[in-house]
């Protein structure tokens, strides 16, 4: 669990990229941005910068950005997780968790875990490709995988490590005006911290999750 609360920090500044035009969030042009993907850069933020530039070898994970195709437009699905775990405990997170030695890959580990945790069939996925891996400050390199998925389907929380399932409208989420940043003075010599920030309603969504939106946003934009 982080050891301030991202919500009594003051809005820094707004990231301000124009959102995504609506043809960019149609199904079949989701499925040719993945499968034929421009040039571009991911955003590598401070968490990331500080890990990689430690130079420890971080634990694989990998996790699902199921993309729902809802008749009045499309939207993301993410949890809220359990206020009692060791990782991340209390954040809004997609599905996803780390890779075990079964797994035969990372699409394997997301679609295991979105499973175990939510009770999404893997068959009600449409597996789109794959983003960068995501490196956090809690020592896993993430592997985002991107699924398209139709309903009608049904999601049952696991209770040791789901407390809320959601939806937001991808289009809000694609909208670099509803993307903070916020940065924590930390103690002692750790310096600054600078992170984004996507509340919605009365989830905040912030940290990892909302990096890999970011990275999300600028691959769809590109």
């Amino acid at each position: 669990m982080a050891s301030f609360d991202p919500l009594l920090l003051p809005i820094e500044s707004i990231a301000g990229e124009a959102g995504l035009v609506p043809g960019r969030l149609q199904a079949d042009w989701l499925r040719q941005r993945f499968a034929d993907a421009p040039p571009w850069t991911p955003e590598i933020n401070d968490e990331q910068g500080q890990r990689l530039a430690a130079g420890s070898t971080p634990r694989p994970a990998a996790v699902l950005m199921p993309i729902v195709m809802r008749p009045d437009g499309p939207t993301l699905l993410f949890t809220q997780r359990t206020a009692d775990l060791k990782d991340h405990a209390g954040q809004v997170s997609f599905p996803g968790g780390r890779q075990e030695l079964s797994d035969t890959s990372p699409i394997d580990t997301a679609l295991r875990e979105t499973e175990e945790e939510i009770g999404l069939a893997r068959h009600h996925v449409e597996v789109i490709g794959s983003l960068p891996d995501y490196f956090t400050g809690t020592g896993y390199r993430v592997t985002p995988v991107a699924g398209l998925i139709h309903p009608p389907f049904e999601v049952v929380p696991d209770p040791g490590e789901v407390a809320e399932i959601f939806e937001v409208p991808l289009a809000f989420l694609m909208d670099g005006m509803n993307h903070q940043r916020r940065t924590i003075e930390l103690p002692g010599d750790l310096g600054r911290r600078t992170f984004y920030t996507m509340p919605y309603q009365r989830f905040f969504i912030w940290g990892a999750t909302a990096g890999m939106l970011r990275n999300l946003f600028h691959f769809l934009r590109s």
